[in-house]
C-alpha cells in the first residue's frame, strides 16, 4: 500500500469518503453494532458466571477454596491488560480484522476452559480468555461511537447498557441453572454459538481494510510494559488483598509497590508521548473527567452489589447458587422495560438530570438495603432490587453521551478505553474495599456485642437457658446440650455482627453514590463550549 493510502486510511471517518453501504447508520453498520454488543455481552457474562459454580469447579480441579480465586482473577487481570492495548492494536490491524481475531480466540479460549485438567491449565486458559475477551467490551463501545449517527447514538448507548448490567446480573443465575442442570463445562460452551454469530455479524457488518504497519511499526512498548505490569499487579492487589490480609502479606505488599510504580510510569510516559498508547490529556477535559469519576463510582456500585448480596444471602441464610441468582436477576430484568424509552426521554430532558436520577436511585436502592434483620432474606430485597434496575439505564445511557460528546472522532479509542478501564477498575476497587469492609466492621460488631452481653446478661441467661432445655427435651444429655447452647449463642452473636457489617457497608456505598450525583450535575450542559 502506498504511503498517500496510509495517510487518508488514518484520516477521521468522517472526512474519508464511506465505500457503499458502509455509512453510518447504514445496515451494515448496525449489524456491526449488535455484532460487537453481543461480543461485549459475552465477555462481561464471563466475568461472573463461574462465581455461582466455583464449589464444582475446584472440587473437579482439586483445588482449594483460596486457590480457585485465581480463575475468577486470572481473568481479570488479563481483561484489564487488554482493554489499554485495544485501541492501538485495532488502528493497526483495523477493527474488522482485530475483533474477528479476537473473538475467535476467545471463543477457542472458553473451550480450552471446559477442557481444563488442574488448576494451572484453568487459570492459563482463563487468563486467554479474559485477554481476548477484554478487546470486546470497548470496541463494542468504539462501534456505537464511529458506527451509529449523532440522533441514534443514544439507542447505541441503551444497547450497550444493556451489556454493562444485565450480563453481570444473570451472570449468577444462568451459571447456576447450568450447572445444576448439565455440569460446570458448559459455563464455557455457552459462548461458542453466540461466538460464531458474532463473528459472522462483524464480517459482514465491517468493512475490510489494509493493515496499517506504520502504526503497528510504530508501538508504545515503554507504555505496554508499564502499563501491563502497573493494570495486572494491581487488579491482583485488589482481587486477592482481602484473602491475604493486605499489607500483611508479602506478595500483596511487593505487587502494590510494582503497581504504584508502573502506572506512575505509564502516566507519565503517555502525557509526554506525541502519539501515546492510550491519550490520557482526555482527562484533562473538565466534562470528561466528571463522566469518567461517574463511571468509576458506576463500576464500584455496580459490582460491589453484585459481590455483596450473594455473600449475605449465602452467609446468613444458606441460600444455594441458584436461588442466589433468582434473587440477583431482579437487578437485570427490570431495567428491560425502561430501557427503551431513554432514547426518548434524552430528546425532551437534560442528560445530566436523567443521570443524577438513575444515581439517586441507585443510591436509594442501597439505602434500603442499610436496615437489615436476620428476617431479612432474598423476598425482602426484590423491592430494592428492582429499585436499582430501574435507575440504572437512567445512568448508562445519559452518561455515555455526555462523556463523549466534546470528543474529536480521533480520540474515540482513547475515550473509550478510559472509560472502560475506570469502570472495570471501579469494580474492582468496590469489590475490594466492600469485602475488606464487611470482614473488619463485623470483627468490631462481633466486640462490641460481646462487650454489651453483660448489660444484657439476664436475655442472654433466658436465651441460653431456654435453647438447652428445648435441646435436652429433643434427647441431648445436659452436658452435651450446654454446649450446644453455647454454640448457638456464640452463632447468633456472630450472624447479629454481620448483618450489622452489611448494613454500614450498604449505606457508605449509598453515600458514595451522592458523589456521582454531584459529579454528573456539574458537567457543562451540552452545547457549552468544552
Amino acid at each position: 500500500m502506498s504511503a498517500g493510502a496510509e495517510s487518508i486510511s488514518e484520516l477521521p471517518s468522517a472526512v474519508t469518503a464511506e465505500p457503499q453501504g458502509y455509512g453510518k447508520g447504514s445496515r451494515r453498520a448496525w449489524i456491526a453494532v449488535f455484532g460487537g454488543l453481543i461480543g461485549a455481552f459475552m465477555a462481561i457474562l464471563d466475568i461472573q458466571i463461574t462465581n455461582a459454580s466455583m464449589k464444582e469447579i475446584q472440587g473437579s480441579l482439586g483445588a482449594t477454596l483460596e486457590e480457585g480465586s485465581w480463575i475468577a482473577t486470572a481473568y481479570l487481570v488479563a481483561e484489564m491488560i487488554a482493554i489499554p492495548l485495544s485501541g492501538w492494536l485495532s488502528q493497526g490491524l483495523s477493527v474488522r480484522r482485530y475483533l474477528l481475531w479476537t473473538t475467535t480466540a476467545f471463543i477457542g479460549a472458553s473451550v480450552l476452559c471446559s477442557m481444563s485438567w488442574n488448576l494451572e491449565s484453568m487459570i492459563a486458559f482463563r487468563a486467554m480468555q479474559g485477554f481476548f475477551g477484554g478487546a470486546l467490551i470497548p470496541l463494542a463501545f468504539r462501534l456505537i461511537l464511529e458506527f451509529l449517527p449523532d440522533d441514534k447514538r443514544s439507542v447505541g448507548m441503551a444497547l450497550f447498557g444493556v451489556t454493562a448490567t444485565f450480563a453481570p446480573s444473570i451472570g449468577p443465575t444462568l451459571g447456576g441453572w447450568l450447572t445444576e442442570q448439565f455440569s460446570w463445562h458448559y459455563l464455557f460452551y455457552i459462548n461458542v454459538p453466540p461466538g460464531l454469530l458474532v463473528m459472522a455479524m462483524l464480517a459482514y457488518g465491517l468493512e475490510k481494510k489494509p493493515v496499517v504497519w506504520d502504526k503497528l511499526k510504530n508501538m508504545d512498548l515503554s507504555g505496554i510494559i508499564t502499563m501491563a505490569l502497573g493494570m495486572g499487579c494491581l487488579e491482583v492487589v485488589l482481587e486477592e488483598g482481602n484473602r491475604k490480609e493486605w499489607f500483611g502479606s508479602d506478595l500483596i505488599r511487593n505487587l502494590s509497590i510494582v503497581a504504584a510504580v508502573n502506572i506512575a510510569l505509564f502516566i507519565y510516559i503517555q502525557l509526554k508521548k506525541k502519539e501515546p498508547l492510550v491519550n490520557l490529556r482526555l482527562l484533562g477535559q473538565r466534562d470528561f473527567a466528571l463522566s469518567t469519576l461517574a463511571y468509576f463510582l458506576l463500576g464500584m456500585a455496580l459490582f460491589g452489589a453484585i459481590y455483596l448480596i450473594p455473600l449475605y444471602l449465602s452467609q446468613i441464610h444458606d441460600y444455594s447458587p441458584l436461588e442466589i441468582g433468582e434473587v440477583i436477576m431482579w437487578m437485570g430484568f427490570p431495567q428491560l422495560l425502561i430501557l427503551p424509552f431513554i432514547p426518548k426521554l434524552m430528546e425532551r430532558f437534560d442528560g445530566r438530570y436523567l443521570a443524577a436520577f438513575g444515581f439517586a436511585m441507585f443510591s436509594l436502592s442501597y439505602y434500603m438495603n442499610s436496615h437489615m434483620t436476620a428476617d431479612y432474606a432474598g423476598d425482602q430485597m426484590i423491592a430494592s432490587q428492582i429499585v436499582r434496575a430501574l435507575g440504572q439505564p437512567f445512568i448508562l445511557v445519559p452518561i455515555g453521551i455526555i462523556a463523549t460528546m466534546h470528543i474529536k472522532p480521533h480520540e474515540n479509542a482513547s475515550a473509550s478505553t478510559v472509560l472502560n478501564v475506570m469502570r472495570n477498575l471501579g469494580g474492582a476497587c468496590g469489590i475490594a474495599l466492600v469485602a475488606t469492609m464487611t470482614d473488619n466492621l463485623s470483627r468490631e460488631h462481633l466486640a462490641h456485642i460481646k462487650e454489651t452481653l453483660p448489660a444484657v446478661s439476664s436475655l442472654a441467661n433466658d436465651y441460653f437457658t431456654q435453647t438447652a432445655s428445648v435441646l435436652t427435651q429433643a434427647g441431648s444429655d445436659p452436658v452435651t446440650a450446654s454446649a450446644q447452647a453455647h454454640a448457638m449463642l456464640s452463632q447468633t452473636m456472630t450472624q447479629q455482627a454481620y448483618i450489622q457489617a452489611y448494613n454500614d457497608v450498604f449505606y457508605m456505598l449509598s453515600a458514595l453514590l451522592l458523589i456521582a450525583v454531584a459529579s454528573v450535575l456539574l458537567i457543562r450542559k451540552s452545547g457549552s463550549k468544552p
